[in-house]
């Protein structure tokens, strides 16, 4: 029967199971069919600037409309086109009035806006080209063989920071020809890497080293009376032999040398274009004569950087333009840009589209034939030629504006990234960082970027004045380079790591410093030091330590007691000429361990050996047990050329006993050289952990925030301390508002304040004897439990238990104590509270005129 309900049960749960596994699988299902509708779309990245989007609302009429003389200047334009195109049937067509942001065309040397900003870097041609490059982002042209159908406004490319190679050239232009520049727009063709910004096959202009200057060497007249050089007795069949091999070897060196030039320039060459001649592409050029320009250049917008007007980067040009004219080019360029001569004034080579240029007419033959004509018939032709000129109009551009803000931000959004041959540089915003950080270039050992070989990167405006670093990722040496102002005098630290006693090289701004410490070379066993402009003369200072007995936990317990064991203090001094040569000390040796002190003096005149004198510090002891203080053994002298008497012993004694001093003083000048490494060390710590930065007395943007912010922290302060001194004196508000409002204090009133404000007082200090009570009743307790469970085990118990027990007992008691000391204080104390408080009461200014009596 019992075996038969068991079964009866288990088939039972059996079959709950199985039902709510099928209601589970169908949940299942259920969640997965809703979670099926449920769908994201991921939305497509559109890398390209939607210039549709431009707001041209606020833009002036200017922008959206042509006055009548703009009207009129089309036409000229059209028909200038006409005439080109019928004449030149094979040229491509010219790029004359482009739309603008407004939909309206423009004739693009209206679109020149010459400005002058004020800033000092914007008034040299390299300034504006790097401003321009920075500033804005490339954008390609739609069609890369053709020039583009719009030409923005430069207000409008500088607000939205990109555009194509004529936005980068008008705006460039229009600052150059600001800055007194004789400056034109350029319409051509230019290679692939131009066009395209490809900066992966230039060395980067941060490592192109200036050209240095032969220096020619002064010829020596010869001496009349000098030496004749002894005989070269040497073979000259020999010496011609060796020549020859030597010519073969550096022949094959050479060979190899520039076969594997070769290799490495076939490896970097790009590859074909297939687009080589036909790329558009917009430049600047700047024609010699205005602002002592001796050469005519071009300079690539998107880059800053000026070419020679022959590079060939530059494959053809089809016109020129600035805010006065417009120029076409007659000449041929199947030499690219070689051949061509850039006088704009000669008609032949450059046909003008307006007769008001500012450019002088060539004198041709026929007109020179011509001088014998009468001045009236020259006067009527030069008024007919008045008459039939045309002035471009003034530019339809607003004036170019960039704020401080802005022209200090330069890159967009602060940073920019160049890409170069096995390098990438990287550029922020003064500000941006909080370290100053504003370059930095990474250099790699391949061209696909992967291994680093060194970072150099540049700061401004930090506090401790650090210019340049440097990391070699090769040997793991920083070099750090520091502008004058450091607290240390700091100008260059070499380092591999920061741990005191490690090799490193420091330099310092000598004219900065009190010893005129100008150099210190540190490795672990040694120190040298360089000074100059010292008025002892010193100017070198070597110091060898030995091993550390046992080296101290950190830099503070380093004292002069416990510092590295000094072995040996060399010192190098320059010529005195007030003294002697003999008796003015070139070089001084202590030597510690040996206990000796060597001399050695600077040579005389006509003499080529010096004056030498060592010294033997040793007490040695007579037979007599006495202790020797000086004897002739412990100076051993060498004076060059001198019949002079040696010198006595007692001065010999003084002279000794001086150097004695000369050398604890030496000891601890190397002890504070230690000192102040590990100084420096802790600040540059300090240092690189605030990364502070300056910001200048003519910052008025900044320095008008800090002070809002300034003002506004105190302002806090101030009404944080109000409420607290009102939060003291009321005192009595709990009370007054159980009485209720009170137009009029009576001595009625005064009693029961002064009655219910005692009352609650004592209740507060008998509430905190019985708490202080309670706590130490609480304690007692727990220690009689602990003690009586102590005696329960005492047998079975450990050490460890015992420990553990004693040292509970050690606390409980340290507990009560304290507790008994707090209770009978507070007993103490409390009269003296309620004293000072009814004191308080009937001094208050609101209850004392009807407590007087009551003092």
């Amino acid at each position: 029967m019992e075996s038969s309900e068991a079964s009866y049960l288990s088939s039972g749960e059996e079959e709950e199971e199985e039902l709510s596994s099928f209601q589970l699988s169908d949940e299942l299902q259920d969640l997965e069919k809703q979670l099926s509708h449920i769908q994201v779309h991921i939305p497509e990245v559109v890398f390209e600037f939607d210039w549709s989007s431009v707001d041209t609302s606020n833009l002036p009429e200017s922008y959206k409309t042509n006055s009548p003389k703009e009207q009129m200047l089309l036409q000229v334009a059209d028909n200038f086109h006409r005439q080109y195109a019928h004449l030149c049937p094979d040229r491509e067509p010219l790029f004359l009035h482009p739309i603008n942001e407004c939909r309206v065309e423009k004739f693009v040397s209206t679109t020149v806006r010459p400005t002058l900003l004020p800033y000092s870097e914007l008034y040299n041609w390299d300034g504006c080209a790097r401003f321009v490059a920075d500033y804005l982002t490339m954008e390609p042209l739609p069609s890369p063989i053709a020039p583009p159908s719009y030409l923005y406004s430069p207000t409008t490319i500088l607000r939205y920071q990109r555009g194509n190679c004529f936005d980068f050239s008008i705006l460039l232009c229009s600052l150059l020809i600001g800055a007194g520049y004789d400056a034109y727009c350029v319409n051509g063709y230019a290679t692939r890497e131009i066009c395209m910004m490809d900066e992966s096959r230039e060395v980067c202009p941060l490592l192109k080293k200036p050209e240095e200057v032969a220096v020619e060497a002064t010829k020596q007249k010869p001496k009349k009376y000098a030496i004749k050089p002894p005989r070269d007795l040497s073979s000259k069949f020999e010496l011609r032999q060796e020549a020859k091999q030597e010519a073969i070897v550096q022949a094959a060196l050479e060979k190899k040398r520039k076969e594997e030039e070769e290799k490495r320039l076939e490896a970097e060459k790009p590859p074909p274009d297939n687009l080589y001649g036909l790329r558009v592409h917009a430049w600047v050029l700047v024609l010699s004569g205005k602002r002592e320009v001796p050469e005519s250049f071009f300079i690539d917008p998107f880059t800053g950087k000026s070419y020679s007007t022959t590079d060939d980067y530059f494959l053809g040009i089809e016109s020129v333009w600035n805010h006065r004219n417009y120029w076409v080019n007659m000449q041929d360029c199947w030499n690219a840009c070689r051949d061509l001569q850039f006088d704009l004034g000669d008609p032949v080579r450059w046909e003008f589209m307006l007769l008001g240029t500012d450019k002088p007419l060539l004198s041709l033959p026929e007109m020179e034939e011509e001088e014998d004509l009468a001045e009236d018939e020259v006067d009527d032709m030069m008024k007919e030629e008045e008459a039939k000129g045309f002035d471009m109009p003034a530019s339809w551009v607003e004036q170019i504006q960039i704020s401080p803000r802005e022209f200090e931000t330069r890159c967009p959004q602060g940073k920019k990234v160049i890409q170069y041959k096995n390098a990438k540089l990287e550029k922020w915003a003064p500000y941006l960082n909080s370290n100053g950080l504003v370059t930095r270039l990474t250099l790699f050992e391949d061209p696909d970027r992967t291994k680093v070989l060194e970072v150099k990167e540049w700061y401004k405006n930090r506090e401790d004045v650090l210019d340049t670093r440097e990391l070699n990722k090769k040997t793991e040496v920083t070099k750090e380079f520091f502008m004058p102002g450091h607290v240390q005098g700091l100008k260059a630290h070499d380092y591999l790591t920061m741990d005191p006693e490690t090799d490193r090289t420091m330099e310092f701004y000598s004219e900065t410093r009190v010893d005129g410490l100008q150099k210190r070379v540190e490795t672990p066993n040694e120190m040298e030091e360089y000074f100059e402009g010292r008025s002892d003369f010193l100017y070198y200072r070597h110091a060898e330590f030995g091993k550390r007995i046992k080296k101290p936990g950190n830099a503070a317990a380093i004292t002069e007691s416990n510092a590295r064991p000094i072995l040996k203090i060399t010192e190098r001094f320059h010529r005195n000429p007030q003294k002697p040569a003999d008796e003015d000390v070139a070089e001084r040796i202590f030597s510690i361990v040996e206990e000796k002190i060597f001399l050695t003096y600077h040579c005389k005149e006509n003499y080529i050996t010096p004056s030498k004198r060592d010294f033997n510090k040793r007490a040695d002891v007579d037979s007599m047990g006495n202790k020797i203080i000086m004897t002739p053994e412990m100076c051993i002298s060498y004076q060059a050329g001198s019949t002079e008497k040696e010198k006595k012993l007692f001065h010999l004694y003084e002279m000794m006993m001086h150097l004695i001093e000369d050398e604890k003083k030496s000891r601890h000048l190397v002890w504070e050289s230690e000192m102040e490494v590990l100084d420096i060390l802790r600040i540059r710590e300090e240092e690189e952990a605030a990364s502070k930065l300056t910001v200048s007395i003519y910052d008025t943007e900044r320095n008008e925030k800090s002070k809002e912010q300034r003002e506004a922290m105190e302002r806090q302060l101030q009404e944080e301390r109000q409420r607290q001194v009102e939060q003291d004196l009321d005192y009595l508000a709990p009370f007054l508002i159980q009485i209720g409002g009170i137009e009029k204090m009576t001595k009625w009133l005064a009693l029961r304040l002064k009655e219910d404000c005692l009352t609650d007082f004592k209740h507060r200090l008998v509430d905190k004897a019985n708490l202080i009570q309670a706590r130490f009743e609480k304690e007692t307790q727990e220690l009689q439990k602990k003690q009586q469970w102590y005696q329960q085990n005492q047998l079975n118990m450990t050490l460890e238990d015992e420990d553990a027990y004693l040292t509970y007992c050690s606390d409980a008691m340290f507990r009560i104590r304290i507790l008994e000391l707090r209770l009978s204080r507070h007993k103490e104390r409390a009269p003296l509270k309620y004293i000072a408080l009814e004191e308080k009461l009937c001094k208050d200014p609101r209850l004392s005129e009807h407590l007087r009596f009551y003092m």
